[in-house]
């Protein structure tokens, strides 16, 4: 099957009606990330959480130049549509194949569904915003259809302003996803149990 390093859980993708892709932040790994699932409402899912090189997807801030994470954005993300294409082709819709990642893995996540906007079956952003020095509109393309997108995050936050989070919020608004966000106050750098809820309530439901 994965021809990339990917672990998976949950059920076999051949044998699931829907997917979740999970990505991982700077620093971590595929085993950390699938160690939500238990918090998840995730039981009938296929899981698949790739691991990046060197365990960081791109070696600069998010907020730099996307051309200063050359190639390693542009192979994240052709990582992201090779693992969509195998789930696709064991016969999971789009519709059905649904998407996680906290800090870095978030920015990944919601930079590919957004320059591939479709109807997807959700999204989860545990702290993240769209990828570069500044918000470039032409790289979003699609409609998602009423997508239902949450992004949670601190403010402030280390590594992700919340200034960008509703920059990309509003993008993803204008392209037709249903978005919901919450900031918490000095949160840190962390996922809390509230997201969880909102993702199982939201997302995961």
């Amino acid at each position: 099957m994965f021809k990339k390093n990917v672990i998976t859980a949950g059920k076999k993708v051949a044998e699931a009606d829907k997917a979740l892709i999970m990505l991982h932040g700077r620093g971590a790994s595929a085993e950390d990330i699938l160690t939500l699932m238990p918090q998840l409402n995730v039981a009938d899912f296929a899981l698949v959480a790739p691991q990046a090189v060197g365990n960081s997807w791109y070696p600069n801030s998010f907020l730099s130049p996307p051309e200063n994470n050359e190639p390693y954005l542009s192979n994240a993300l052709l990582t992201i549509h090779e693992i969509i294409e195998e789930i696709a082709g064991n016969g999971i819709s789009k519709a059905q194949i649904y998407f996680l990642g906290f800090s870095q893995g978030a920015c990944l996540v919601l930079e590919y569904v957004t320059r591939n906007a479709v109807k997807y079956g959700g999204v989860v952003a545990f702290t993240g915003g769209l990828i570069g020095d500044k918000i470039y509109p032409q790289n979003y393309r699609g409609d998602f259809e009423g997508t239902n997108v949450f992004i949670g995050t601190s403010d402030p936050d280390p590594h992700v302003p919340v200034t960008r989070v509703y920059a990309s919020i509003n993008i993803l608004n204008e392209m037709n996803a249903a978005t919901n966000v919450k900031v918490y106050p000095d949160m840190g750098h962390t996922i809390n149990a509230d997201e969880i809820g909102i993702a199982n309530q939201i997302i995961f439901r």
